[in-house]
């Protein structure tokens, strides 16, 4: 963590923080290079990461001259070097999945953040964690698909996992303080997403572009169509589940439209913490860089008079289905939630490319979950998790082929659960 030196009158003398940024070219990778970019005696760039965006990667390259830089798809490695041959020195530069886990594991960075999308950031997640590097952590998927894997690796190389997603970050900063045993509830806030005022007969209408119209947050095309959903909810259940060891009768959520309120915790004296902010992925990611320290910045204070009225709503389980099919997969435990981990990220991509239709995504999701049952491996080895995921993809496309041929899948029962 970030080492501070006591100088006079209370003031700090900064030492900088070495970070290597996984997935940097998305929407948590480019609000982390605006963090370093502000900061710069704060924090130093050690590697650099991302899926195929060569482009952008090689203009992050120019401006924060990493040691080591690494693109996912490798038959765009040869352009990346290109890009950047007149730079000197020259970074390390790998490409594929192998040239990701190298960089995550890479010399002294103190630090990682995980953006990238998907269970993608498994393998090099772990990889950091093996090397001993603390973990911020902004990909969910690590620890709804991995955590009976993940979870025993970070006790055993003495690691910290610090959540840098709105909604853990609110969590995690309200507990700072609260003793061993106090927490009685979880409390997780959710926009609504691009269609909380829609009824559901309208859904069936649904088209790409509509799903991606987030009414609060910027973010990626997969984890919009997850808030649209509200799959993204969840997911990050069972993900709470995990960071905070809470069960899942513990762990509630509430339709927030405002997303001024990112998340609550209730205590055994029923007294209710939250964390209020701007819409802004900026702030948890600078939390989980600088913890325990609080950095100044001159962001837009939270004008409460400005923000108005906070309103709160129970979610609709009919309308949002994903939301009980998560719940069953996570009660379920196991490979499971690795299996609808999967099967929710082909779904959506198979929305993306308008294969299925928007109220095809739960029923795919649910059908599959359903078919893993009977295989469901209670305490999965990491190739278990890998074995489960790849299944989980290739059964999702075969029920989306059955839907392109019209044999209707079973609309997913809607679920009263937290």
């Amino acid at each position: 963590m970030p080492r501070y030196d006591r100088g006079v009158v209370g003031n700090y003398k900064k030492i900088v923080k070495k970070i290597t940024l996984l997935g940097s070219t998305g929407s948590i990778g480019t609000q982390t290079l605006d963090i370093v970019n502000q900061y710069p005696e704060q924090f130093q760039l050690v590697g650099l990461a991302a899926g195929r965006n060569v482009e952008m990667l090689a203009a992050q390259i120019r401006q924060f001259r990493p040691m080591i830089a690494a693109i996912r798809d490798q038959e765009r490695l040869p352009e990346l070097k290109a890009a950047i041959a007149d730079l000197d020195p020259q970074p390390i530069l790998l490409g594929g999945e192998a040239g990701v886990v190298e960089v995550a594991r890479y010399g002294d960075a103190e630090a990682v953040v995980t953006g990238i999308v998907g269970c993608a950031g498994l393998l090099p997640t772990i990889a950091a964690i093996e090397a001993g590097k603390d973990i911020a952590l902004a990909n969910k998927e690590t620890l709804i698909a991995g955590g009976p894997v993940v979870l025993p690796l970070v006790e055993k190389h003495g690691i910290k996992l610090l959540p840098a997603d709105s909604e853990h970050s609110a969590i995690f900063q309200c507990l700072q303080g609260v003793p061993a045993g106090g927490l009685r509830r979880i409390i997780l806030t959710a926009s609504g997403g691009a269609f909380r005022d829609w009824s559901v007969d309208k859904l069936a209408s649904v088209k790409v572009a509509d799903a991606l119209k987030h009414p609060n947050w910027s973010m990626g095309r997969k984890i919009t169509v997850d808030s649209a959903t509200l799959m993204n909810k969840g997911l990050e259940v069972i993900e709470a589940h995990f960071l905070f060891g809470m069960d899942y009768d513990h762990i509630d959520i509430v339709i927030h439209p405002q997303s001024i309120i990112h998340s609550l915790i209730e205590l055994q004296d029923t007294s209710v913490l939250a964390q209020l902010g701007w819409p802004d992925m900026r702030l948890p990611l600078l939390y989980a860089l600088s913890w325990p320290q609080r950095i100044y910045t001159d962001w837009e204070p939270l004008d409460l008079v400005k923000a108005g009225n906070l309103t709160f709503r129970e979610p609709d389980h009919q309308k949002y289905p994903c939301m009980g099919i998560a719940d069953a997969a996570g009660r379920a435990g196991g490979s499971m939630p690795a299996v609808l981990n999967a099967a929710n990220e082909q779904a959506v991509a198979l929305f993306l490319e308008e294969k299925i239709g928007y109220l095809d995504i739960p029923r795919c999701i649910e059908s599959v979950c359903d078919r893993h049952q009977a295989d469901n491996c209670s305490n999965p080895s990491l190739d278990d998790i890998l074995a489960a995921d790849q299944w989980a993809r290739q059964e999702t496309i075969a029920a989306s082929k059955l839907l392109r041929d019209s044999i209707t899948l079973p609309q997913p029962v809607a679920s009263t659960s937290p």
